[in-house]
């Protein structure tokens, strides 16, 4: 039973991340995902991480309606 203590400390860690993800506790990628979401299109409700994805989600999905006065001076490098 060479892999006897291995398989012992491996339970361990299952448990105790176990343990956790049921407190609540450790990354949870959805709200972390959802929080870096901070700009929300105007027209179409999508919300996007940084003004420059925005602009050219304004851009190329919008190109009819007028340019929001935030997205005016970004710089967006092609």
């Amino acid at each position: 039973m060479a892999r006897g203590q291995q398989k012992i400390q491996s339970q361990q860690k299952n448990a105790k991340q176990a343990a956790d993800k049921k407190k609540g506790k450790g990354p949870d990628q959805k709200t972390a995902g959802k929080a870096a979401l901070v700009h929300s299109c105007p027209v179409c409700r999508t919300q996007m991480p940084d003004p420059k994805t925005f602009k050219q989600h304004f851009e190329n999905k919008h190109p009819k309606s007028p340019m929001p006065a935030e997205l005016v001076d970004v710089q967006v490098d092609a």
